[in-house]
């Protein structure tokens, strides 16, 4: 009997819903509305993109609105970690590319595989923000390194672009001057750190038979870390403790020769273009150099308070429109089809960025990684060589804490 009451009574409940849908009114429900916060990291979106996504969504959206939230990439793992678990989540939160492992693997970002294709999305980046064969953290954008040197300082020193890696330090040496660095390296910077340990024969840590093993302290990579340290310790105006941020500001100001970053630092650099060029970090022999591959994915919480909304601002974020103003600003888009679009910049700046795309590299695909950066273990060792610290004592310690992150269950 209970069972045929229980029945009775779905079928109760299913008819008074039809009854009431059919009421009256019989007018459909009203769409979502709510404010969507977007949280973006540091100053990298410019804003043309940010007002198009806003104007754009809202126009789209009567009654809804989209603010957006810069983060800063210091502590984002933590802040993500705390916020992405709260009733006040973010609904749009942008990652970087190699943190996105960490939170696609701990479920908290929506499934998107339903929503978004990715058969046109940047292939690698789509493969970080896939997890157990269901998509979570679209591509944002990737960034492809290279150096700007100023022309005038160049010609001045009777220079002309570096052919190998041992020229380029050698050469930031006779660039320097009373008050002007050769290169710009703040200490923490461990993105322009890579190349050099990478060139050398050295890695990060490789994984062997299920562990991790650290390899920072490896003859190789402290090859590497030793050319770091022959630029860093001598910097006159970077920060021996500071971070990569807005790195382009001495250039801009005449108190660095030379800078490396991702290309859409193109677009803050106010000298007048006939004074300053970029080229490829060269390699230990020659040609391309291994650098890091910089970008971001872009996610949504799976705690959003308003997800079909969120989908909507996530489609423009995608849509050719939005992302042919990243690519106008010297980013690589993550629509595949559009990355000729990043020769806006420069059609020489597009052939550097397709020249660098065979030889990039990425961290460790732990997804432990994002503890490691957490830690701050790589920006503490690099800060520190630039103080003039131990660099096989230091190496040793950094090995030591990465093995215990990356191996942890």
């Amino acid at each position: 009997m209970r069972k045929i009451t229980v029945a009775a009574v779905a079928g109760l409940a299913a008819t008074a819903m039809v009854l009431a849908g059919c009421s009256s009114s019989d007018k459909p429900s009203a769409p979502e509305t709510g404010n969507l916060r977007v949280w973006l990291v540091g100053p990298d979106t410019p804003q043309a993109a940010r007002d198009y996504l806003k104007q754009t969504f809202e126009s789209q959206n009567r009654g809804s609105t989209l603010t957006i939230e810069e983060q800063q990439w210091t502590g984002l793992v933590d802040l993500l970690t705390t916020s992405l678990s709260s009733n006040s989540s973010p609904d749009i939160v942008e990652v970087g590319n190699t943190q996105a492992p960490a939170f696609t693997s701990a479920g908290a970002f929506l499934d998107l595989t339903a929503d978004f294709p990715t058969s046109n999305l940047l292939p690698g980046f789509v493969d970080i923000g896939t997890f157990d064969g269901k998509f979570y953290a679209a591509p944002y954008y990737a960034g492809a390194r290279v150096v700007f040197y100023n022309k005038d300082m160049f010609a001045a020193a009777g220079l002309s672009v570096p052919k190998t890696l041992d020229e380029y330090v050698t050469d930031a040496g006779k660039l320097s001057a009373a008050g002007v660095d050769g290169l710009y390296w703040p200490g923490q910077d461990w993105y322009n750190a890579l190349p050099f340990i990478w060139e050398n024969g050295g890695e990060i840590a490789v994984e062997k038979d299920g562990k991790w093993d650290a390899q920072l302290s490896s003859a190789n990579s402290i090859k590497g870390i030793q050319q770091i340290a022959s630029i860093t310790t001598k910097s006159v105006v970077a920060d021996k403790n500071g971070n990569e941020a807005n790195v382009w500001v001495p250039f801009n100001e005449g108190k660095a020769a030379m800078f490396s970053a991702p290309t859409w630092a193109f677009g803050s650099i106010t000298l007048d273009k006939s004074k300053f060029g970029y080229f490829n970090l060269p390699g230990k022999s020659g040609g391309v150099a291994k650098v890091f591959a910089g970008g971001s994915n872009i996610a949504i919480s799976a705690k959003s308070a308003h997800a079909d909304l969120a989908k909507k601002a996530l489609k423009i974020i995608l849509s050719d429109d939005y992302q042919k103003i990243l690519a106008g600003n010297g980013m690589v888009p993550a629509i595949t089809s559009l990355s000729s679009q990043v020769t806006a910049a420069t059609p020489e700046m597009g052939q550097l960025i397709a020249a660098t795309a065979g030889s990039s590299k990425l961290t460790p695909a732990s997804p432990n990684w994002a503890d490691v950066e957490a830690a701050g273990i790589l920006t503490d060792l690099f800060a520190q060589v630039a103080n003039g610290g131990d660099i096989a004592a230091l190496t040793a310690t950094a090995d030591q804490k990465i093995e215990e992150i990356l191996n942890k269950s």
